[in-house]
């Protein structure tokens, strides 16, 4: 495995460190504390694209790349990263807007942000990787390898894709008698997709008390809440209760008309994607993963809500690993 140092670059080495970033007031949720809950990992900083990302690694082999959603962070990952890191160098990202890594005021179009991520992979010398994204890392592992095919091995998606032009069409409001409060399956009322797009308000409404948006959003979209416990929850409002990160993590959605304008230029892909759906995001799913790739198909954990590693972490990794391990076909 590749050893890091905190020592200054010389012009020939990467940009690259296990320093942390400045100091927060996350108490024990910061990255430092929240690392030591998954032994054989460790925290790493890069400079890539004009920006700091935050990283995790743990394990060793081919360089499988995990892209968290919203409204969380690298240790969304934790229930599987270590079962993850017994086959794989496992790097749990915090892309641009996330976490420790920056929150610069533009570039937070899936392209640029795969960009970011792809850096990454260059400065580090991983090769061909392995991408599986959540949410909107799902969007951005998505944009990775339609954009750098030649980079990527395989791509998982799990409860999020590309964004596409299906997006215009979604409804503001809910269908009558659908709207309650756990998520409807089939015509899920996604709210945020507006709320995100406003500017200045969120910040000023949810700063310093996001909980209460973390605690209704795991409630509407989760089969059972109970496996978000109270710690995940801190660490989640810990991170999200600043403005900043608020403002960052809204830009994502803010973007989403730049990356459906992206997408129309994507050639369709072949090499090997797995959609993996909870119950609120199979039947987008099932349109949207087949479309990318030649080589596509798409498994439903329909007992399980969106937040699936929590939920599920067994039927996760019962999909994901031999979806890695076998071979991929040629292209």
């Amino acid at each position: 495995m590749q050893t890091f140092s905190s020592a200054s670059p010389s012009p020939q080495q990467p940009t690259h460190s296990c320093q942390p970033a400045a100091p927060t007031q996350l108490g024990p949720y910061t990255d430092e504390e929240l690392v030591k809950q998954l032994p054989g990992f460790s925290n790493h900083y890069a400079t890539v694209n004009g920006i700091r990302l935050h990283y995790v690694a743990g394990g060793s082999g081919q360089a499988l790349l995990c892209l968290p959603g919203w409204p969380q962070t690298w240790y969304s990952f934790h229930p599987i990263a270590q079962a993850l890191a017994r086959h794989y160098r496992v790097l749990l990202v915090d892309y641009r807007g996330m976490g420790s890594s920056d929150k610069p005021a533009t570039g937070y179009d899936k392209k640029t942000m795969a960009h970011d991520v792809y850096e990454l992979v260059q400065q580090l010398g991983l090769g061909k990787v392995l991408l599986l994204g959540h949410d909107i890392g799902g969007m951005v592992a998505s944009s990775f390898a339609y954009n750098y095919p030649e980079a990527t091995e395989k791509l998982v998606v799990l409860d999020g894709t590309h964004p596409s032009e299906g997006m215009m069409y979604m409804s503001m409001l809910p269908a009558p008698g659908t709207f309650g409060p756990r998520m409807d399956g089939n015509q899920p009322y996604i709210w945020w997709m507006a709320f995100n797009q406003v500017k200045g308000l969120p910040e000023k409404l949810l700063a310093g008390r996001f909980e209460l948006l973390l605690d209704y959003l795991f409630a509407y979209v989760m089969k059972d809440e109970s496996t978000m416990t109270a710690f995940d929850r801190a660490v989640y409002a810990a991170i999200y209760n600043q403005p900043e990160n608020i403002r960052a993590a809204n830009a994502w959605y803010q973007a989403l008309g730049q990356d459906i304008q992206d997408a129309k230029e994507y050639a369709q892909l072949r090499l090997p994607v797995l959609g993996i759906a909870s119950y609120v995001a199979h039947g987008t799913l099932q349109l949207g993963v087949p479309a990318m790739s030649t080589n596509a198909r798409v498994v439903g954990l329909l007992n399980n809500g969106h937040y699936l590693f929590e939920e599920n972490p067994q039927g996760v990794l019962a999909e994901v690993l031999p979806f890695l391990h076998e071979p991929g076909q040629p292209a």
